[in-house]
């Protein structure tokens, strides 16, 4: 069994697109003609609107935009910017983000980060609210499934989960509609500030 552990666990590291599957120029191309507006040339975004890309799993990447361009998840914003993209460009550009880096925030509010790493590493249990870390692990680096959450701007962790207790966003796992109903004002806000601080 550890054997078989360990070698799930060297295959959930490994990169999640084969070189040979993505063509990385064109998305260089793509992103230096239009998603660099909003997502930063290397993926850091410099707006708390915009979700930093840098990191993120490729798969997961890929299939943001492709429920963008089918409309499973709702953008104004983002659906004109899919709609031309072919699933080549798209895991390509999965593959150009997931290969740059991203660094973690500074927090200031050292009491309110300790109510976020609550929150994140234990939930909790009066309401009934499951740890964070449970499905996108301890530093929240996610899986090719579930977004990497780590470094990301709080505003945009909370606008999202702002969005799943609307039930204004659906195309995910519908596990974070009853997660997000959980959350206190004050827990979002908390646990949004800690996972900006994680790497």
């Amino acid at each position: 069994m550890q054997f078989a552990g360990a070698v799930f666990a060297a295959l959930c590291s490994m990169p999640v697109l084969a070189a040979d599957a993505v063509d990385l120029a064109r998305a260089e191309e793509i992103v230096s003609g239009r998603c660099f507006l909003c997502h930063g040339l290397e993926g850091e975004s410099a707006s708390p609107v915009f979700p930093r890309l840098a990191g993120q799993h490729g798969d997961y990447i890929a299939k943001q935009l492709a429920d963008f361009k089918s409309g499973k998840r709702n953008s104004d914003t983002m659906k004109p910017q899919a709609e031309e993209l072919t699933p080549a460009e798209m895991k390509s550009l999965g593959a150009f983000f997931q290969a740059k880096v991203v660094g973690p925030r500074t927090g200031r509010d050292q009491e309110l980060l300790a109510v976020g790493k609550f929150v994140f590493n234990r939930g909790n249990q009066f309401s009934g609210l499951p740890a964070c870390s449970t499905c996108h692990g301890a530093k929240g680096l996610g899986t090719p499934q579930l977004p990497r959450l780590a470094g990301q701007h709080p505003r945009y962790i909370e606008d999202q989960l702002k969005q799943f207790n609307k039930r204004e966003r659906t195309n995910d796992n519908a596990v974070m509609h009853t997660i997000a109903s959980k959350l206190s004002e004050l827990e979002t806000h908390a646990v949004a500030e800690y996972i900006a601080t994680l790497d």
